[in-house]
């Protein structure tokens, strides 16, 4: 059965990192784009940025670019989203998202709070 398992989500300081990770099963990881998307409370889910099948082509939603980075590990069915520089209106849930034609996966999210 498919699964996405987000990790790395938790509290840090403005300015600070994390990492999260997020490790697929149940398909063909490196077939599929994969994405991480954002719902803050009371917004809709947002896109944060996305990665080829392959790995070598990745986009950024326009208040991440130069703080956030999405990397992948075909080997390891894993994709990555490196956060740097954090603001307390990054403060959401961290969402995993795998697409391939009509294949359209979520994880159940990992919270990413940041506060002093």
């Amino acid at each position: 059965q498919v699964q996405l398992v987000e990790s790395g989500g938790g509290l840090v300081q403005p300015g600070g990192s994390l990492r999260l990770s997020c490790v697929a099963s149940g398909f063909t990881f490196n077939r599929y784009t994969m994405r991480w998307y954002r719902q803050a409370p009371g917004k809709e889910r947002a896109l944060v940025a996305g990665i080829g099948s392959g790995g070598s082509i990745t986009n950024y939603a326009d208040s991440m670019k130069g703080r956030f980075t999405i990397s992948r590990d075909n080997a390891k069915n894993t994709v990555y989203l490196h956060m740097n520089n954090l603001k307390p209106e990054d403060t959401a849930v961290y969402f995993c998202n795998a697409r391939l034609l009509t294949n359209n996966y979520w994880g159940q999210g990992t919270q990413v709070t940041v506060s002093s």
